[in-house]
């Protein structure tokens, strides 16, 4: 509920980026593949877990298990569980004390979601 509000905020324009990347810090970034595999986390780029960490697995553009690689299944903009799809129904999830808050990925039509570039544009540096 918290990033529902948050994120519908984006779309919006209602609340700034501040409130945004509070909402979604220490998110837990979840597929919605057979196995819920887990793409790391939103946090500062400092944590081994954060997708803002070039130099660990979820925030290197290298990496198979990164977003950030486009030629990896969570990054391909065609894959069915990738965030920067602009069609899926199945982004990956952010999850916060055990609830999923919202979504991250480019369908403009989902709501409480939150577009991965934006979100690293916006964030990156305030957490």
């Amino acid at each position: 509920m918290r990033l529902a509000a948050a994120v519908l905020f984006l779309n919006a324009s209602v609340v700034g980026a501040n409130e945004l990347c509070a909402a979604v810090s220490g998110a837990r970034i979840i597929a919605q593949d057979d196995e819920n595999t887990y793409l790391g986390k939103v946090a500062s780029a400092y944590d081994s877990d954060s997708i803002f960490n070039e130099y660990d697995s979820y925030g290197s553009e290298y990496s198979s298990d990164s977003i950030w690689n486009e030629y990896s299944e969570w990054g391909d903009e065609y894959s069915s569980v990738s965030p920067f799809n602009k069609y899926s129904s199945t982004p990956p999830m952010l999850i916060k004390d055990g609830e999923v808050i919202g979504y991250l990925s480019a369908n403009k039509s989902m709501k409480a979601a939150v577009s991965p570039s934006m979100l690293k544009a916006l964030c990156e540096d305030e957490l």
